[in-house]
């Protein structure tokens, strides 16, 4: 088993339950790890046999620029995704954070985290 993480994905999205939210938009960074058996790829060097992160990179900038009132909701589209289009998935978290809430104070970034695993 291994692990595959892309950090610090950046994008600008218009998620929340504020009209104003879905108007103006907010900056978003977006973590995702992939647990799978990394052992094919590792003896054949092919990508075929692996966690393609440019494909997660894609997953999560197509979720995130569909508007969801809340973090959860876009969270599981993503996790839904990847386990519909990477067959070795066993198991994925992710972490959506909103970065600079509306939420009347200094708050930095707002993070919701979700793990799902593979049904067997």
């Amino acid at each position: 088993m291994g692990i595959i993480k892309i950090k610090n994905i950046q994008v600008y999205a218009y998620h929340g339950c504020l009209v104003e939210e879905g108007k103006i938009g907010s900056d978003y960074r977006v973590d995702v790890s992939v647990k799978a058996n990394l052992q094919p790829s590792a003896q054949s060097d092919n990508l075929k046999d692996t966690v393609d992160y440019v494909h997660i990179n894609r997953i999560v900038k197509e979720e995130m620029a569909i508007r969801s009132k809340l973090l959860e909701h876009v969270a599981r589209r993503i996790l839904r995704r990847i386990f519909d289009e990477i067959s070795i998935a066993d198991e994925s978290t992710i972490e959506v954070s909103k970065i600079n809430p509306p939420i009347g104070g200094n708050v930095e970034m707002v993070t919701i985290e979700m793990t799902l695993k593979r049904e067997n």
